[in-house]
């Protein structure tokens, strides 16, 4: 990496799923390695040679799989110089799809933490693709104090409309209920949220409560035009051409070209039925559809081999034999040369797709010049709109698409007129370099004056401590006063270098009251006041650099404006701090903790809520909370995620106990911890209160070697 300018930026770019390499992208291998995959890496690879970008890290997941390439175990692989892709381990080694990653995200943020505190500078600006990285990239934003940028991609609520309307919507399939509240909370943290075009602002993510027009920005992707260009004087046939040639009668007809992975919503049906039906059309054309890559169809995903089969299934009906090419294999260097081929023949490229968020297929058309005809749902409205290179069409008419698809080739003079406006537009419009130009200038603002805050740290005796025990108070450390005097004296007694921390709901007064009550010495760490108070030893040392943190974007007033005309909340006077507003709930008043969220998202604010024991409703900054305040905590003092041991009893304990800390449920816990069950890292206690912490502290082994039974090594 060069050394950086005086002003130069170091973005960290989160992509979680799919198979992320540099070069040869597998793309349409599967749902999960689309356009996203392009996109993340020609975005990196265009800002490192902006000259105010000094590096780009592409963080994703590391894959250890014999499904797939070694490529994708790799840590670390270059782009180009300033950018590279970073792979870091967590949850199963094994290639999953995304919707079963959630439960594993948090370990994620404790592995970047890790990453990130390794590094010479910590990243200026962390910018999370799709509701996945969304969701890690707002937390470590959070945690770091550093500016958030979004790009969702593809959007869950939009996705979920569209499958109810034909009653398909699966929680259990898509998990929208983890993707939607991602969304919502990368949204709410989001400096500033990247679109690709007008109409994804304006009807999609106007859909969601924390939608905020001032941070959005239409910045849209560029097209590697060094790949995609016309065919010139120098064209020859590529390998390609046999392999197609093998299934047509006459290659030498127009080609319709259609290229996208197999996924239901790209709409291969709608395609085929038009070429099928309509009139004349296989005699002026031949169908080239390339659906990804596939060896067995038996042996794919059942989503994937639902479309292949409906794809062989309605050639046959309409027998296509000797009108339509599909080949099983092919790799990203033969896309710019199917596009070419196309644009040789006189051909068009069709995207028929139910919708399209973006449409960078269609900008990769263009650049060769290639007319299109597009879905009219999404991105083609303003790609379209802007090259003035072809026709949209409903993507739910069949007819229209096959009318449409005879219009562009039977006209041969606006052919020509749509092939060149399509090329000049593309350079014109959608570079790579404008779209860094422009990303640039948007980060630049976003980042001035919000540097990461300075971690001091205040002389206290953690710096000689290797390990740290951080137990939830009441019902977890009390109810059982044998047990934690037992616990309290093995502390005291051992030869460990063991910290001893409190995390809970109380004041600091209020702790401190219950601390001298119990007879319990001051705790060397203590969490207080739902996250927001952070304190060190014997003398209560405040940690200032914490409170800096989380101030921004906190309005206590108006968050008491807000939240008081919520009904069946009551405010708890005696329990409110500086950066804590709490109430008691009226249980036959008071609305569901979503529709609260929902209340007070739509109230403009942003901050955290977390409900206490059933009962108490805290609401404090967003960029507060026990678990953020352990991680800081972790990353300020560069304690390892494994050397932390968390015990709790209660939903408020969350994301304390997830992620790669070591956690302990006491088995008097309430059931909204039994989400965790089956977690690696989470050990549930058979012991309830203080007997269930000693249980866990010998489970793994706290305060000796440090083990982890359950680990899983897939």
């Amino acid at each position: 990496m060069s050394a950086p300018g005086p002003q130069q930026l170091y973005v960290l770019s989160l992509t979680v799923h799919g198979l992320v390499r540099a070069t040869n992208i597998e793309l349409g291998r599967d749902a999960d390695t689309g356009g996203q995959v392009s996109y993340v890496v020609d975005q990196a690879r265009a800002l490192a040679c902006h000259p105010e970008i000094q590096r780009v890290d592409v963080v994703t997941r590391a894959i250890t799989d014999k499904r797939v390439d070694d490529d994708y175990s790799r840590p670390f692989e270059p782009i180009c110089p300033g950018a590279q892709i970073v792979r870091i381990p967590f949850g199963p080694r094994r290639y999953l799809r995304k919707e079963t990653l959630w439960p594993h995200l948090d370990s994620l943020l404790d592995q970047l933490t890790r990453y990130v505190r390794m590094q010479e500078r910590t990243p200026d600006l962390i910018h999370g693709h799709y509701a996945d990285a969304g969701y890690i990239g707002s937390r470590l934003a959070k945690l770091l104090g550093v500016p958030f940028v979004f790009t969702g991609h593809s959007l869950g609520r939009v996705k979920k409309m569209r499958l109810e309307s034909r009653g398909e919507a699966s929680e259990q399939t898509y998990q929208f209920t983890s993707r939607i509240e991602a969304e919502e909370r990368a949204l709410e943290t989001a400096a500033i949220v990247i679109a690709s075009t007008n109409q994804e602002v304006h009807e999609q993510y106007e859909l969601y409560d924390h939608y905020q027009p001032d941070r959005m920005q239409v910045i849209p992707p560029g097209v590697d035009l060094s790949r995609f260009s016309p065919p010139d004087a120098s064209w020859k046939r590529p390998a390609i051409a046999a392999d197609l040639a093998r299934f047509l009668r006459d290659p030498s007809k127009p080609m319709v070209l259609a290229l996208a992975r197999a996924d239901e919503r790209k709409n291969f049906e709608g395609l085929i039925r038009a070429f099928g039906e309509t009139e004349g059309l296989r005699e002026m054309a031949n169908l080239v559809v390339i659906a990804g890559n596939r060896d067995d169809i038996a042996e794919m995903g059942a989503g994937t081999r639902r479309v292949l089969t409906q794809i062989l299934t309605l050639i046959d009906r309409y027998d296509l034999y000797g009108s339509v090419a599909y080949p099983k294999h092919h790799d990203s260097n033969d896309v710019p040369d199917l596009y070419r081929l196309a644009a040789k023949t006189g051909g068009v490229f069709v995207n028929p797709a139910l919708t399209e968020p973006f449409g960078l297929t269609l900008l990769e058309a263009a650049a060769t010049g290639v007319p299109v005809v597009a879905t009219n749902d999404g991105g083609p409205q303003d790609i379209v709109g802007t090259c003035r290179n072809g026709l949209l069409v409903d993507p739910l008419d069949s007819a229209a698409i096959g009318q449409a698809i005879c219009d562009a080739l039977s006209d041969r003079e606006r052919w020509r007129e749509w092939s060149e406006d399509g090329i000049e537009a593309v350079h014109a419009n959608y570079s790579w370099d404008s779209h860094a130009y422009r990303y640039v200038q948007e980060a630049t603002k976003i980042v001035k004056g919000t540097r990461p805050v300075p971690l001091h740290r205040p002389p206290t005796k953690l710096a000689g401590m290797d390990r740290l025990l951080v137990t939830d108070v009441d019902d977890t450390l009390t109810g059982d006063d044998a047990a934690m005097a037992e616990l309290l004296e093995r502390l005291e007694t051992t030869e460990a270098r063991v910290g001893f921390g409190i995390a809970t709901g109380r004041t600091l007064d209020e702790a401190l009251a219950l601390m001298d009550e119990l007879g319990v010495r001051v705790p060397d760490v203590l969490i207080t006041a739902g996250g927001t108070e952070l304190h060190y030893g014997t003398h209560l040392l405040p940690d200032r650099s914490w409170e800096r943190q989380i101030r921004y974007r906190w309005d206590r007033n108006e968050v008491a404006r807000v939240v008081g005309a919520i009904p069946g909340l009551h405010p708890v006077a005696e329990s409110e701090t500086k950066y804590r507003l709490r109430y008691r709930l009226d249980l036959k008043k008071a609305p569901s903790l979503r529709e609260i969220r929902r209340h007070v998202r739509q109230g403009g604010l942003r901050v955290t809520t977390i409900l206490d024991h059933e009962i108490y409703l805290d609401v404090v900054p967003v960029r507060a909370s026990p678990g953020l305040a352990i991680r800081f905590f972790c990353f300020k003092w560069n304690l390892e995620p494994q050397r932390l041991l968390v015990a709790g009893d209660s939903g408020n304990d969350w994301d304390m106990l997830s992620g790669d800390t070591l956690g302990v449920v006491v088995s008097n816990h309430t059931p909204e911890l039994e989400r965790l069950r089956g977690r690696p890292r989470v050990h549930f206690a058979k012991g309830a209160h203080a007997r269930g912490i000693l249980e866990g502290i010998d489970w793994y082994d706290f305060l000796g070697a440090v083990s982890i039974p359950a680990e899983e090594h897939e």
